[in-house]
């Protein structure tokens, strides 16, 4: 497996770790994170959504991520681009997100 193959999956395992507050699933599960690209100098630029745009931590969840993705061991900067298009539905969510929410 490549570094960024290596640094890809720690940083999912760390966004695993964010929760949305209305909804007991991580983020990654969820479907909001839209997109994670690594650069040849390990920065990360991470593309991500939230629920709805009044999310009561759309002020802090950009933030934690960002956190959680720089702790990853070898990445350098993180940038966290929040983004409302395409909105988020629940058609995003994983299969295992579908089920634990009773939508299958």
């Amino acid at each position: 497996m490549s570094d960024k193959g290596k640094i890809e999956q720690d940083i999912i395992k760390n966004l695993k770790t964010v929760y949305d507050p209305e909804i007991p699933v991580d983020i990654y599960e969820l479907g909001l994170i839209y997109e994670i690209q690594i650069d040849e100098d390990n920065n990360v630029y991470l593309k991500m959504t939230l629920t709805s745009p009044a999310c009561p931590v759309a002020g802090s969840l950009p933030g934690e991520v960002q956190q959680k993705v720089k702790a990853v061991h070898d990445v350098k900067d993180v940038y966290v681009d929040l983004v409302f298009d395409p909105p988020w539905d629940k058609d995003m969510m994983s299969e295992e997100a579908k089920f634990f929410l009773g939508f299958i």
